[in-house]
């Protein structure tokens, strides 16, 4: 029995020599390994606390007010970053680091920018912007380098994009704020869009208006106000060239698309039955030869 107490014991002075090691100085202060150690358990904690908190004001106090659910977002972000610079603050003092210690930090950090945290940095600071100024908000439809989506978070670093084909594409905030992007429902979810027909020429074009357009009007989800609008664009090479504007409200490319669609089935309906031909490229080729040409016939065998 003695001998297993002085084993503990053994451990315990080992373990209490780790916990006690010193790592480094700051302004005559000594940093130990079980300072940090615990600094960190109480970061973590709060780190919790903080995103609960956060979550808690979101939805019981500001979803009381006349705010959208990207405003809300917003400023639930700022809050838990907010608490989270408290809770490292508190931290700091319990353990009776100096606040000199984010000079050693910073010094470390200007060198990792240095060697490439600079896209980090960036993308955060990035982040930080499109929270305050909000070019994009949760839900926007938005195309940026040729890629569609609904807008579905807002990260320090990344912005998550829900694609029409259900996917999710991370993108990094900064190409946001670099690159031009599309905010089809920056300022409402109402877009317009536009199905281009062509018909043979001879077609009675004063019809082919009036088709389309009545298309257009007994669509269901087509919106009356502002009315569609039908535009004989251009004399084609191959047809006459007619475009049909119309607005709609959408939530997702994917409803755009219905909507075209069954524009396009019910304008190739009525053509059929007024008898008007949706043209198609035609070429005429001419030979032009000084002499006959030659044929021959050639047996298989």
């Amino acid at each position: 029995m003695e001998e297993v107490i002085s084993v503990l014991k053994t451990i315990w002075a080992y373990v209490f020599k780790f916990w006690e090691f010193k790592l480094f100085t700051v302004d005559k202060n000594d940093i130990d390994i079980g300072q940090i150690i615990i600094g960190f358990a109480l970061l973590f904690v709060f780190y919790k606390l903080s995103k609960k908190i956060s979550q808690f004001l979101a939805q019981k106090l500001f979803s009381k007010m006349q705010w959208d659910t990207s405003t809300r977002l917003v400023i639930e972000k700022v809050v838990f970053y907010f608490l989270l610079a408290l809770s490292v603050l508190f931290v700091l003092s319990f353990l009776n680091i100096p606040i000199t210690i984010f000079t050693v930090l910073s010094g470390a950090l200007a060198i990792g920018v240095g060697f490439g945290s600079q896209n980090i940095v960036n993308n955060f600071m990035s982040g930080m912007i499109l929270m305050m100024e909000q070019p994009i908000r949760i839900g926007d439809l938005v195309e940026v380098d040729g890629l569609y989506g609904l807008i579905e978070d807002i990260g320090p670093r990344s912005t998550r994009v829900k694609a029409a084909n259900n996917t999710h594409i991370v993108v990094p905030n900064s190409s946001f704020l670099e690159k031009n992007v599309l905010n089809w429902t920056l300022s409402d979810s109402v877009v317009r869009s536009t199905v281009r027909v062509g018909v043979a020429y001879g077609s009675p074009v004063k019809r082919v208006e009036e088709l389309m357009y009545q298309v257009a009007k007994n669509t269901e989800l087509v919106l009356k106000h502002p009315a569609p609008v039908v535009i004989f664009e251009d004399f084609g090479d191959n047809s006459l060239v007619f475009d049909l504007y119309f607005y709609a409200q959408i939530k997702n490319v994917l409803e755009l698309k219905k909507i075209s669609s069954q524009i396009r089935f019910q304008i190739d309906e009525e053509f059929n039955r007024e008898g008007i031909v949706i043209a198609f490229p035609q070429r005429d080729v001419h030979l032009d030869q000084l002499k006959p040409f030659k044929v021959e016939l050639l047996s298989n065998n």
